[in-house]
């Protein structure tokens, strides 16, 4: 029974909305894990730091730049996925065995390019970005270190997706639970008794993902029943490379396009200064748990669609896309529930500065209808990518991004500003960003409707 919650799991038979919730449940404890990375990074440099508030600001206005540094690993793991979920599914060894080794070595090539081009910059895009010059350093030690620290981050993005395009969602749990005390431990040593401040958060994110990546990258090597591995099968293969890019850069850009669009509008969310900009990071914690349940779905579901395309069950996709989006559309509507009647006393948690605490809450309630609208994104693009249909998320992504958020964003805070208010309205970034869910919504609707995913198929 043990050695069977850490198997693969065949998702082209039995219940559907079981093997669903099943592959969910663990992919979702992690994903919350994960989360308390960035939200015990946010609580112990606002409790311990030498300045709370403008600590919490620095790690906020850093996210938007790391989040895009990250987008080729978020790609790769993407394409990892839909490949390794319909080879598995397919039964297709040999396949299965170069689709690893290819992504381990493509894996490597990113970091070090990463790493060379982006150092010289991170600077001079802060200072573009009008970061206030009280946390100007602080972002910058923060994405130092973290850009040094890319293996650990890359290597655990890719091979925990393969892990999970295999089905075996408990293994990345329990790796990155590890993980994730051992973060918790280090924020604390680091900045309450080193007095490291932004910088030791950073370490200690950049350590314990590290740790992460190596106990993925020990599993899958004993994972020989399903696959071969070894030097052989990381030998780059034009086939292999192509499918995986062809799969996995529009997941990657759909990311670069969301990045993008959140560093434009941290330069507008810069200009009403560390105070918004606290209340802002605020607001993203509580965002990042719950936004959880929507990626999980999403992933889980990309998995599902993957297996059963490979495996030619239509018709157990379509059950699926059902009942996998009502399942998150249920999850999101009570999360929502939750954030309207205790909002407050959750971002108390962040902060003890009540102004700080009363403007999150009333900026948090603009957006929390939002996540019922995401719900059906996330569940229904899963579907789409699975397939291998990774260009209408894609699409959809750049138009309620570019065209809906980023616009709508400034020509609030234009039309809105006046002589109190020099720019505009700061409601303007969560009306947008409210609008951009709810469109995207819709189209995803459409475009899963008109069924172009169902002629993707890579295996």
């Amino acid at each position: 029974m043990f050695k069977k919650l850490f198997a693969p799991t065949d998702m082209t038979t039995g219940s559907v909305w079981k093997s669903i919730v099943m592959f969910t449940l663990p992919m979702l404890i992690g994903n919350i894990a994960q989360q308390f990375y960035s939200t015990v990074d946010t609580i112990v440099v606002g409790r311990y730091a030498a300045n709370g508030d403008n600590a919490i600001a620095a790690v906020g206005s850093a996210l938007p730049i790391l989040n895009m540094l990250l987008v080729l690993f978020i790609g790769i793991s993407a394409g990892a996925s839909v490949m390794v979920s319909q080879y598995f599914g397919a039964r297709k060894r040999e396949e299965l065995s170069y689709t690893v080794g290819n992504c381990i070595t493509v894996t490597l090539i990113a970091c070090v390019g990463l790493i060379a081009v982006a150092s010289p910059l991170i600077r001079p895009i802060l200072v573009m970005l009008n970061t206030p010059a009280a946390i100007l350093d602080g972002c910058y030690s923060y994405l130092m270190i973290s850009l040094i620290g890319m293996f650990g981050m890359g290597y655990y993005n890719i091979l925990s997706g393969i892990l999970r395009g295999l089905g075996d969602s408990v293994s990345a749990l329990i790796y990155l639970l590890v993980a994730t005390v051992i973060n918790i431990v280090l924020d604390i040593y680091f900045v309450a008794v080193l007095h490291m401040d932004v910088a030791g958060v950073a370490l200690a994110t950049v350590i314990a993902q590290f740790i992460s990546s190596v106990l993925c990258l020990i599993k899958l090597a004993r994972m020989r029943e399903h696959f071969d591995f070894g030097f052989r099968y990381m030998k780059p293969f034009a086939k292999y490379v192509k499918t995986l890019v062809k799969l996995g850069l529009p997941s990657g850009a759909t990311q670069a396009i969301f990045s993008s669009a959140m560093i434009v509008v941290q330069s507008l969310t810069n200009c009403f200064g560390e105070f918004y900009i606290a209340a802002n990071v605020v607001i993203m914690r509580v965002d990042g748990f719950a936004m959880m349940p929507n990626f999980s779905f999403g992933t889980a579901l990309t998995t599902f669609a993957g297996q059963n395309v490979g495996a030619n069950k239509y018709d157990r996709v379509s059950k699926g896309a059902l009942q996998g989006t009502l399942l998150a559309v249920g999850c999101s509507t009570v999360i929502t529930i939750v954030i309207l009647l205790f909002g407050k006393s959750l971002m108390g948690v962040f902060t003890e500065t009540t102004e700080l605490v009363d403007m999150s809450y009333y900026l948090m309630k603009i957006l929390a209808v939002g996540y019922i609208a995401v719900a059906v994104t996330q569940s229904l693009s899963g579907i789409m990518r699975g397939a291998g249909d990774t260009m209408t998320p894609m699409w959809i992504s750049l138009i309620t991004t570019v065209v809906i958020r980023v616009p709508l964003a400034y020509g609030i805070s234009f039309l809105t500003r006046t002589a109190e208010l020099p720019y505009g309205h700061n409601e303007c970034i969560q009306i947008s960003l409210l609008s951009s869910w709810v469109l995207g919504a819709v189209l995803t609707v459409i475009f899963y409707r008109i069924g172009k995913w169902k002629t993707k198929k890579v295996a």
